[in-house]
């Protein structure tokens, strides 16, 4: 079993030890003894290092990571919760994708000023109602003209 002080955890791993001493106060990682003041880590924590970066990535909180590492070794990891964040992920992909969308149409827009395109103004009907960046709400789609135009403009 090879171990390994903070401070090769630190380089190998790219995660500062500050960090490290924080996930292990947290129960994510665990230390297998001292060395002097140093503490000290199987080398498997790096796979566990890994995992919480993959979950951090993913938009996983620390306390939605926990429990998939809390079982030991082998890391439990909650297929419904993956699916969960996905569908979230699926969300604010469109989300975003129809803000890009009326980005693009607010930029390429033909009429002489914004507030003469009903599409801007949409879109500043959604803000104002707290609708734009909101969870769950819906962006103003530019109209399919407008996509379409765009989209033929890029070949």
């Amino acid at each position: 079993m090879e171990s390994l002080d903070i401070s090769e955890v630190a380089r190998r791993s790219g995660v500062p030890a500050s960090t490290l001493r924080f996930y292990e106060d947290k129960g994510l990682i665990a230390s297998i003894g001292r060395h002097g003041l140093r503490r000290v880590f199987d080398a498997a924590v790096l796979e566990r290092l890994a995992l919480i970066a993959l979950g951090r990535a993913a938009g996983f909180s620390l306390d939605e990571i926990a429990p998939i590492l809390a079982s030991g070794k082998t890391p439990s990891i909650d297929r419904q919760m993956l699916k969960a964040k996905a569908e979230e992920l699926d969300r604010t992909i469109r989300q975003l994708s129809a803000m890009r969308d009326g980005l693009r149409h607010a930029a390429a827009c033909p009429k002489p000023s914004h507030m003469e395109c009903p599409t801007f103004r949409r879109y500043l009907r959604a803000a104002a109602s707290g609708a734009i960046g909101a969870p769950g709400k819906s962006v103003p789609q530019a109209p399919a003209a407008a996509v379409k135009r765009k989209s033929s403009t890029r070949q």
